[in-house]
């Protein structure tokens, strides 16, 4: 490869920069460095650890299927066909010639990820698993991709080989309702295949009567299901149903990302006059937002009746550009996070559930002022609640330490998740969990610095963040 300046990882990175405390987090560090990864709530496809197919190409692996990268390529003014985002089966996979244009697209424009997560992940990607040492621009693009292209063919860069040497134990994926789950089936099947890969249920369009798509879908759920659907009492059944059947195939949560966080039950009469309204298609915009609000608390009831534990991840504006939407489809990086109200908006609730022995209901944000004002308190009450680790906007650096910061004096640590990497990019898992074992390793010293734990009690909990929280949150 030509001469260009090195990439190169540093070993103290995201540890403090003053002596005394990063000689701390580095002991709390080497503690948990190697413990395996669990990863609780993701987007990696089961059908790809079942297949076991070498992955294609350095831009399918890194660049295309990663709304992280693509949106800001984007918005460096990049157009997404040419990232090869929303590229149809009928059109195939790129060609070389089409891969290449992809990579150098990201080489050339390294430098709009400085400072983001993104490129963190990236760089410990390309040193950790690529054994790359200079770094991308446009001089090194092609020298790269063949680089890369060159490992990927090898067995030991497929996925089952790269999963085992990431140390993942546990990993869930995120399926629809109607999905027949039969890749987690034949892993679970397999003699040669130890890990747990989990389904997690994704009821949203199936709640959302307001969708247009909203009929079909839940039509199609009660064929699946072997229930009638004509009637709210159907519908109602198809959806258990389908929580059994995941629960039968390792399901362990069910997973819920609508607009808002609002949870308010309505009278089973009028629940049902809704659903047949809606069938219809004549209900009106404030009753179907009102049964969406509805069915978050069945979702809670049907997690008390089964145990599938219920996170909850509202506040995006999905979509936000519809032209984009309607040529790439859905996930490109233009959901938007936006201002989410918890309190008043769960209390129906948690008036119902919430110290229900059987609900652990984990609460994500992409509104960070809610962390200390709402999430924590809420956690720091209720038996049921943890708050979920910070994600999607929010997992960057800062923003992790600011929410340690935020929660930790209210919540404490026993009542949040433990991390999770929410993720498609299969190889940035390990670095993201990494990542996270730093910042944690870097806010306990500091309390250690400061007298305010003892080693033992960092070590313990340090050690407890990564093994046994999600254990313990997920039901593991």
């Amino acid at each position: 490869m030509p001469s260009t300046p090195p990439l190169r990882l540093h070993p103290a990175r995201l540890l403090p920069a003053e002596p005394g405390l990063r000689d701390i987090a580095r002991e709390l560090y080497g503690a948990v460095r190697e413990l395996p990864i669990l990863s609780p709530h993701g987007h990696v496809p089961a059908t790809l650890l079942l297949e076991d197919e070498p992955f294609g190409d350095p831009a399918s692996l890194f660049v295309t299927p990663d709304h992280y990268v693509t949106r800001l390529l984007h918005a460096d003014g990049v157009p997404l066909a040419e990232l090869g985002v929303g590229r149809t089966a009928e059109q195939g996979p790129p060609s070389e010639t089409e891969s290449r244009s992809i990579w150098r697209l990201l080489c050339e424009r390294w430098a709009i990820f400085r400072g983001t997560p993104v490129r963190y992940w990236l760089d410990a990607e390309l040193v950790e698993i690529f054994q790359i040492t200079e770094r991308p621009s446009a001089k090194t693009a092609d020298a790269l991709y063949d680089h890369i292209q060159e490992r990927l063919g090898r067995p030991e860069f497929r996925p089952r080989a790269l999963f085992d040497r990431f140390g993942i134990e546990f990993l869930a994926t995120t399926d629809d309702p109607a999905d027949d789950l039969s890749a987690h089936a034949s892993l679970a099947a397999d003699p040669t295949w130890s890990a747990q890969v989990a389904p997690t249920f994704r009821p949203d369009r199936y709640l959302e009567p307001g969708r247009p798509d909203w009929r079909a879908a839940v039509d199609h759920l009660g064929v699946v299901a072997g229930v009638e659907v004509g009637d709210y009492a159907g519908y109602i059944a198809a959806l258990e149903a389908r929580r059994r059947y995941f629960i039968e195939h390792g399901a362990v949560s069910a997973d819920h990302g609508h607009t808002d966080a609002v949870a308010t039950p309505l009278e089973p009469t009028e629940a049902a006059r809704i659903y047949a309204s809606a069938r219809t298609g004549e209900a009106t915009e404030a009753e179907v937002v009102a049964f969406r609000h509805h069915m978050l608390v069945e979702m809670a009831r049907m997690s008390c009746d089964d145990g599938l534990v219920m996170t909850l991840h509202p506040g995006s504006c999905r979509n936000h550009h519809a032209a984009s939407h309607r040529a790439y489809g859905a996930d490109i990086g233009a959901d938007i996070p936006q201002r989410t109200e918890y309190t008043r908006a769960l209390r129906p609730l948690l008036e119902r559930y919430g110290t229900h022995p059987n609900l652990h209901l984990v609460l994500f944000t992409l509104d960070e002022s809610v962390w200390s004002r709402e999430l924590a308190p809420l956690a720091g009450f209720y038996p049921s609640v943890f708050v979920g680790a910070p994600w999607w906007f929010l997992d960057a650096p800062d923003a992790i330490s600011r929410f340690r910061d935020a929660v930790t004096e209210t919540a404490g640590f026993s009542r949040t998740s433990g991390f999770i990497d929410d993720t498609r990019a299969f190889c940035s898992i390990p670095a993201r969990h990494d990542m996270a074992r730093r910042l944690d390793a870097s806010y306990l010293a500091r309390l250690v610095g400061e007298h305010r734990l003892d080693m033992d009690e960092a070590l313990e909990t340090a050690v407890a963040l990564v093994d046994e929280q999600p254990r313990r949150v997920f039901k593991l």
